[in-house]
C-alpha cells in the first residue's frame, strides 16, 4: 500500500514537472509586447500596411515554432534558445521597420 502511494507521488511529480517545463511565460510575454509594438507602429504611421503584414507573419512564425516546441510537453533549453534567438531577430526587424523612412500615408 505504501509502495503504491510512493509510486503515485513520483508519477504525479514527474507529470507536473513535465507540464511545468512546457510553460513559456517569458516567450509569451515577449510575443505580446512585440505584437503591441507592431500595432503601435501602424497607429502612429511608422509602419506601412505591407511592413506590418510582414512583421505579423514573422510573429506567427515564432508562434508556430513555440507550438512545435510544446507539442511533446517539454520545451528544452535548446528550443528555448532558438525561440529567444528568433524573437531577437524579429525585435530588430520591428525596430528597423519602425525607424526607416517609409511611413504610412494618411
Amino acid at each position: 500500500m505504501l509502495a503504491r502511494l510512493a509510486v503515485s507521488v513520483v508519477l504525479a511529480t514527474a507529470a507536473a514537472g513535465a507540464f511545468a517545463q512546457a510553460h513559456t511565460p517569458r516567450i509569451d510575454q515577449r510575443q505580446s509586447n512585440q505584437e503591441r509594438r507592431i500595432d503601435q507602429g501602424v497607429q502612429s504611421g511608422a509602419l506601412t500596411a505591407r511592413e506590418a503584414g510582414r512583421l505579423d507573419a514573422g510573429q506567427e512564425r515564432v508562434e508556430r515554432m513555440e507550438d512545435r516546441a510544446k507539442a511533446d510537453g517539454v520545451v528544452t533549453r535548446r528550443e528555448r534558445a532558438k525561440l529567444t534567438g528568433t524573437q531577437n531577430v524579429q525585435s530588430r526587424r520591428i525596430w528597423k521597420q519602425k525607424h526607416d523612412r517609409q511611413h504610412a500615408r494618411r
